[in-house]
């Protein structure tokens, strides 16, 4: 206060003089009047602040709130707007490029790749769209394809307004656009696509050698049609006996067992020497006499094509027979004439009649089709179709007092079927089993043995559960249809193989009896084309 009263009271000249005196050391003035008090330096308690680097980082969050969010930044530091979050990602030119993008941005040969968020059902939809008709919906946000919409959607408009105008205006200036080709109009008329290629020297009319080729193919066609169409080709039946006479004197015909035949033992005996061979398979169903001269007694010709199976009825005076020519044909065995023929335009592959009496009239039938087919052949029509199976149908064995019947099919799969009904009662089907070509019955009906194609017999039980019971093996049958069967006191189980061999087993304890060499080629039958002695 005194020093502020000392500077009223005195005028500027003097407040000079005293504080030249004060920074002058070397005075010497002792007068309190001439010493005035001393001056201290300004301070600020406030800390220096560097305006410089306020500005830039100013000017720098406002640069980044103005540009597009960097794809690689992990953070953000404020609030982005919209249009900055579904901004397309543009860098800096680069003088490399052709497309502006810096080559560090780069992350595909093409340049960027933007990541968004689409549902997978969405991009599969868009996916094989573009793939089946080349084009898809673009990728954008909700908002831009609603604008885009609107706008195609007020183009739309606004050329149906145009036409609505005039018709005549519309056509000439068409005519004008049309001759401009910096038009959309010749645009779109003369547009070719990249893939299209030249239709110069395309043949328009058929040479000769194909309208001859295409007549053929007609007349063929015309023939089959007539022959049956889809039915197969249904050849007239024809039957030559081939014996003395078809009655004895007794007038007993050539199908009756002999009076003569002796009882023989039950048992059965593995065989050892060759007895005779049945040799003549050229056409048709032939039948031979096997107990007395061995001679071939009558041929049955009917079919058009190979016989595929053959079955007969349970006292033999008739029997079924199964051709590639899609017939089955029902005969007559002692006088040859056909009875019926039925047909459903697949290729049976396997035939068969009920084992019961009463039902001898009862045919089933597995197709190509995967279908197994039953007819009565006292009516006609078909009178049930079990349809399960997954390939083509190849056996049918009864079972269970044949209530039952079980079936076996390309689709490596057992069925069991109540007969009569349509539904499955028992599926047995494993990864590792394979097609079972055939089937046999055991003389006890309480088994039943399937060939299967991997080289081994499995057997099954034919109570309720059908379970897997036993395995044979030694045999090689891959890729061959061999046979299965047993003997008929049921203590040997036989089977063909594909090197012409007949291989014997024992069904109680599984063990290989001797393999006898029995043709060159593939031994496709159980019991094959030769007869063997029974005898020790």
């Amino acid at each position: 206060m005194d020093l502020l009263q000392i500077y009223k009271d005195r005028n500027d000249d003097e407040i000079d003089k005293l504080e030249d005196q004060f920074q002058d050391p070397n005075s010497t003035t002792s007068s309190p009047e001439a010493s005035p008090p001393r001056l201290l330096p300004a301070k600020f308690a406030a800390p220096k602040v560097d305006e410089t680097m306020l500005a830039l980082m100013v000017a720098q969050a406002y640069q980044a709130q103005s540009r597009p969010i960097d794809p690689l930044q992990h953070v953000v530091a404020f609030n982005p707007t919209y249009e900055q979050l579904w901004a397309p990602i543009v860098g800096p030119a680069h003088p490399y490029t052709k497309d502006g993008i810096a080559q560090g941005m780069r992350n595909h040969k093409l340049g960027f790749v933007e990541d968004t968020s689409i549902e997978p059902f969405i991009f599969d939809e868009q996916y094989y769209t573009f793939h089946k008709y080349g084009y898809a919906l673009t990728p954008l946000p909700p908002l831009a394809i609603i604008i885009q919409h609107e706008q195609k959607k007020r183009k739309i408009e606004k050329k149906e307004t145009e036409k609505e105008e005039g018709n005549g205006h519309e056509e000439n200036h068409n005519k004008v656009e049309l001759q401009n080709p910096a038009s959309e109009t010749w645009l779109m008329k003369n547009r070719k696509s990249p893939w299209a290629g030249k239709k110069e020297g395309l043949q328009t009319e058929l040479t000769e050698e194909q309208k001859k080729y295409a007549e053929e193919y007609a007349k063929k066609k015309g023939e089959e049609r007539e022959r049956g169409g889809e039915k197969g080709e249904i050849l007239p039946d024809n039957s030559t006996f081939h014996g003395k006479e078809e009655r004895d004197y007794q007038g007993r015909s050539w199908i009756a067992p002999p009076k003569d035949a002796k009882a023989n033992n039950d048992r059965c005996y593995i065989p050892k020497r060759l007895v005779h061979t049945w040799s003549g398979h050229t056409k048709g169903v032939k039948i031979w006499d096997v107990f007395n001269s061995g001679k071939c007694m009558r041929t049955y010709m009917g079919h058009s094509e190979a016989v595929r199976d053959i079955w007969f009825c349970n006292d033999g005076t008739k029997f079924l027979t199964a051709g590639y020519d899609k017939n089955i044909k029902y005969w007559d065995t002692e006088t040859g004439q056909g009875i019926s023929t039925f047909s459903t335009g697949k290729i049976p592959y396997v035939v068969r009649l009920n084992p019961d009496n009463d039902k001898q009239n009862i045919l089933l039938a597995g197709m190509s089709d995967k279908k197994i087919v039953q007819w009565d052949m006292n009516t006609g029509p078909v009178a049930q179709e079990y349809d399960q199976h997954l390939g083509a149908v190849n056996t049918i064995t009864f079972v269970d007092n044949n209530r039952r019947f079980v079936t076996s099919s390309d689709d490596k799969s057992l069925r069991v079927w109540e007969f009569g009904i349509p539904v499955v009662i028992k599926y047995i089907s494993e990864p590792h089993m394979h097609s079972m070509p055939s089937i046999s019955l055991h003389p006890s009906t309480n088994y039943l043995a399937a060939q299967s194609l991997d080289n081994q017999i499995l057997t099954y039980s034919t109570r309720d559960r059908f379970q897997l019971n036993k395995k044979f093996f030694g045999h090689i049958v891959a890729g061959y249809a061999c046979q299965v069967n047993f003997s008929p006191d049921g203590q040997f189980i036989m089977s063909g193989d594909g090197e012409g061999k007949c291989w014997f087993w024992d069904w109680k304890t599984r063990e290989v009896f001797r393999p006898l060499k029995c043709h060159e080629g593939e031994c496709a039958l159980g019991v094959s084309g030769t007869h063997w002695n029974k005898a020790r």
